[in-house]
């Protein structure tokens, strides 16, 4: 498999909720090991994207394609069986259950459940602070253990594509960027990541390239590198040159 081979491809998708039109012809591509950034405000239409992509929401027109095969239309479960994860927005547990009790929900796919004890070791090795706390109940995880958490689960069914909506929300900034070096570790190793976030400047940093999105559109895309924080910002609040979107 080629690094620049695309895996996931979105072309022209429209969602409606009810009347309103939340996403407007949202086109983008996501190459095989690349970290990619989706950045937008409350209300950009990122969240419907994830949930239309992982068979959540049921696009309006549109395609959605994963390694060639086109995935809209699927229930979610078998999207998560072809390879794609979340880590949902908030580091969203079961919390009622241990931690070691969710990770094992992450591992409940066939070919993720043979592997779930290697794949457990892999995440305590990510997140040590979870194999000290394996035997507790996630309701008594602070905020940012329970986003490594969230991710852990993820990665407990082996995705060879990931979502992390909004995982910075509401952490301390120490906090923030330890999450951001493991992802940064987990990238590394050849996992492709979509990071879905508001923090502008963190997601031109962590990222290979990037999507803005304002009112439903993409509005604004391009090599993370290459694109400077300001114009970002402009897409970010629709001002100046994106007034009219």
């Amino acid at each position: 498999m080629m690094r620049d081979e695309v895996m996931l491809e979105v072309e022209s998708l429209n969602v409606h909720y009810g009347d309103f039109q939340a996403l407007h012809n949202v086109s983008l591509s996501i190459k095989r090991g690349s970290v990619v950034s989706l950045i937008g405000s409350n209300g950009a239409g990122k969240t419907t994207l994830l949930n239309a992509i992982m068979g959540v929401n049921k696009p309006t027109s549109g395609a959605i394609s994963f390694l060639g095969e086109r995935v809209d239309g699927l229930p979610t479960h078998k999207i998560v069986a072809k390879g794609l994860a979340m880590s949902p927005e908030g580091g969203r547990v079961f919390p009622k259950m241990t931690v070691k009790e969710n990770l094992l929900m992450g591992a409940y796919l066939p070919n993720a459940r043979g592997k779930k004890v290697a794949a457990m070791e892999k995440v305590f090795s990510l997140f040590p602070v979870l194999k000290e706390k394996s035997d507790d109940e996630s309701t008594f995880l602070s905020g940012g253990q329970r986003q490594m958490l969230a991710i852990s689960r993820a990665l407990m069914g082996a995705p060879s594509l990931l979502f992390c909506d909004e995982i910075s929300l509401g952490l301390a900034p120490v906090i923030i960027k330890d999450i951001y070096r493991t992802i940064g570790a987990i990238s590394h190793e050849g996992l492709t990541i979509v990071l879905v976030e508001q923090d502008v400047k963190r997601s031109l940093k962590y990222s290979d390239y990037s999507y803005v999105m304002l009112k439903g559109k993409i509005v604004l895309e391009g090599k993370s590198a290459e694109l400077s924080e300001d114009e970002v910002r402009d897409a970010y609040f629709g001002t100046n040159r994106y007034a009219h979107y």
